[in-house]
């Protein structure tokens, strides 16, 4: 590979014609590159030249004559420090050429010397200035990077003194570079053993000492110029000269204060709550083991009282988890307010709350203190000027009876509660044996669910939604079921509460979402006038964050638009009033999908949702229909909302239609659609497709 000579641009200051002749002859026979010679035959002529263009070096001609060659030197110099100058003198001003040296040229050259050395020298004198601004650049860039870290760096010469200190170490130590520079380690870098108070050893010694990087005391503590102290790690290494010689070393520190406090804070979080601050579940267990310990010596009883707080996820979802957080903060000042000073109270997460009653008479007497907890949550907690009533539900199991560990006695009161919850919520049960067969069935139900998602055990009934004037079929909701095989098919009510404890609702809900468009897309596709398809949608769905792309990909998926589709919320859903829910609400009413409240009527809020959210459609809960008599001083409810949607252009389906008189009264107060068994049961997709064939006989409206 051939490399091409570079071409230098010299710029020459010379008043003496017959000397730049002799020097431009010089230039132009050297070899291993070219020059380009500029010349200019004063001072002022070269600064000017030089303020447009630039050059690799100058050449200076000094000569006897010039009285002021030392003021011209210094001239050019400070114009041009960066460009190297040489030096063309006679052998009467040699000494002035060597001045001008001693004052920043980089050579001087004689006139018997231009043939030969003059070339050389410029080669010279040009890559010396490279080599110099290439390690300027890198001690440079150095300290740059030396002065911006984050962590502290000194640095000692091989006697121990001071020789360099970054702003972050000025800032952790409190000396400045220029007053800690040649003072010894010991004064500016004060370092002591945090745990015993005496000064640490020296980091640079032990450094120089064995040639290799060493780590800082641990627990050390560096004490700043002005007292203050700060935690530090890092550590010390040796610097070596290009013979591998030790000539110093360098600390590099960080101040790690925080994160040790951090570190003792992280201890006391190992055994308490983040949030309430109440013994997590590893201190309870050790003091339900101390407790048994002790109770077994003395024969006597303890108890464990397991509460879940009712209905708390309505909490979350309608008013957000920062209210559900200060909720949790108050019950558990109740809680401790409600047993004794020698009990334990602890959270084991979210809702789920666990007392130990360290000594105990009689299996009474935590009956009695189960009484008091619940009487303590029944007055309203006031949070952020809102009145929460919670309730709770509880089970107590009894030392040694029920269990003699800590793990047996927490989950057999954890059974006896979930049995509180069958028997209506809000109140307390006794852990007793039979218990032990219904958990086991609520576990294999929470087994077969996985299972169930696994081998797609669900699947849709479909029921009708009905103009109560016209008797046509508007609409139709699509119902989740589960059929296991060689099982009977079950309802909801039968798995839906245990697949949202157990997180697997979503899973189930993606399903029935992705099905319930699949089969509206083959009725369309079939000629058959279904209307718009229902899907429920539970909080746990709707907050998740890949609601929205999961709705998306149903509906392209299986290429039904979006306007034939319609989602049902709970009021607890949108209650909330956080912007979560008012962006997700807004992205599904720009893709054209109908937005439904269920249930309505149920939830705790007030109605000033239905104007601030893109509701479509009220469905008033069956619970006020079942009410009906035929007497509309009985139904005051189901009226009020008719009335009320009217106003506000909402449409609304009346739930859980089951007899004629029912079906009257609705059509009296012109209630637009319904839904009920009045119009048969739901039923399964080829059946219904019958049905959106065939219509309903006249009789049924009538």
């Amino acid at each position: 590979m051939t490399t091409i000579a570079p071409t230098y641009k010299i710029l020459l200051i010379e008043k003496d014609v017959a000397a730049a002749d002799a020097i431009r002859a010089a230039l132009a026979t050297a070899s291993g590159g070219s020059f380009d010679l500029k010349l200019v035959s004063g001072l002022p002529e070269g600064i000017q030249w030089l303020s447009q263009n630039r050059t690799s070096a100058i050449l200076l001609g000094i000569a006897q004559s010039f009285t002021q060659a030392f003021e011209a030197f210094d001239q050019l110099f400070g114009t041009v420090p960066e460009i190297p100058i040489l030096i063309l003198g006679d052998n009467a001003s040699e000494d002035l050429a060597r001045e001008a040296v001693a004052r920043g040229a980089q050579d001087y050259l004689l006139p018997d010397h231009l043939a030969y050395s003059l070339p050389r020298a410029l080669r010279n004198a040009i890559e010396r200035k490279a080599v110099e601004d290439a390690f300027y650049l890198e001690k440079e860039r150095s300290l740059v990077t030396l002065n911006s870290i984050g962590d502290a760096v000194l640095c000692t010469d091989i006697s121990g003194d001071i020789s360099y200190l970054n702003p972050a170490a000025e800032a952790l130590t409190g000396w400045r570079r220029d007053e800690a520079a040649g003072l010894p380690l010991a004064k500016v870098f004060r370092i002591i053993d945090g745990a015993t108070r005496q000064t640490a050893k020296d980091p640079m010694e032990r450094a120089v000492k064995e040639n290799r990087t060493v780590g800082l005391t641990a627990n050390c503590i560096l004490i700043r110029r002005d007292g203050i102290e700060h935690s530090i790690e890092d550590s010390a290494a040796p610097i070596h000269d290009r013979a591998g010689h030790v000539i110093g070393a360098v600390i590099v520190f960080h101040d790690v204060s925080l994160s040790r406090a951090m570190s003792v804070e992280m201890t006391r979080l190992a055994q308490h709550d983040a949030l309430t601050g109440l013994p997590n579940r590893a201190l309870l267990l050790d003091r339900i083991a101390q407790s048994i310990s002790l109770a077994h010596r003395q024969n006597r009883s303890i108890a464990v009282i397991f509460l879940d707080l009712d209905h708390f996820k309505h909490v979350n979802d309608s008013l957000g988890h920062d209210s559900g957080d200060k909720l949790l903060q108050s019950v558990s000042s109740r809680l401790v307010a409600a047993v004794r000073g020698s009990d334990t109270v602890s959270r084991l997460g979210g809702d789920e709350f666990v007392i130990l009653l360290s000594e105990i008479a009689r299996p009474e007497d935590a009956a009695t203190s189960a009484k008091k907890i619940l009487l303590s949550l029944s007055t309203p907690c006031s949070i952020g000027g809102t009145d929460l009533h919670i309730n709770g539900s509880i089970g107590v199991s009894i030392y040694p009876d029920d269990g003699r560990d800590a793990e047996t006695l927490i989950k057999n009161a954890d059974t006896a509660m979930y049995c509180a919850k069958e028997t209506g919520r809000n109140n307390w049960q006794l852990f007793k044996n039979e218990m032990n067969l219904r958990s086991v069935e609520r576990r294999s139900i929470e087994g077969d669910l996985h299972h169930a998602i696994e081998r797609t055990e669900f699947l849709l009934n479909y029921q009708s939604k009905v103009d109560l004037n016209s008797g046509a079929i508007t609409g139709v909701e699509a119902l989740v079921r589960w059929q296991q095989p060689g099982r009977e098919l079950v309802l909801p009510s039968g798995f839906i509460s245990i697949a949202e404890d157990c997180g697997l609702i979503v899973q189930i809900g993606r399903w029935v979402l992705h099905e319930a468009c699949r089969q509206a897309r083959e009725w369309q596709e079939a000629g058959l006038p279904f209307g718009r398809i229902s899907v429920n949608v539970s909080s746990a769905e709707f907050r998740a964050e890949t609601f929205i792309a999961e709705v998306k990909r149903a509906l392209g998926e299986t290429g039904l638009d979006a306007r034939h589709l319609d989602i049902e919320l709970t009021e607890n859903v949108l209650i909330a009033n956080d912007q979560s829910v008012v962006a997700i609400l807004q992205e599904l009413k720009r893709m054209g999908i109908h937005l439904a409240v269920d249930d309505f009527g149920t939830g705790y809020s007030s109605l000033s949702y239905l104007q601030q959210f893109p509701v479509d459609v009220l469905k008033i809960d069956q619970s006020f229909v079942h009410r009906i008599t035929g007497d509309a001083a009985d139904s005051p409810i189901v009226g009020a909302i008719i009335d009320m949607a009217k106003n506000l252009k909402l449409r609304v389906i009346a739930e859980g239609i089951e007899t004629q008189q029912q079906l009257a009264f609705l059509q009296a107060l012109h209630c637009a659609e319904g839904q009920g068994f009045i119009f048969g049961q739901p039923m399964a997709a080829e059946q219904f497709a019958l049905l959106l064939q065939q219509g309903f006989s006249d009789a049924v409206l009538h």
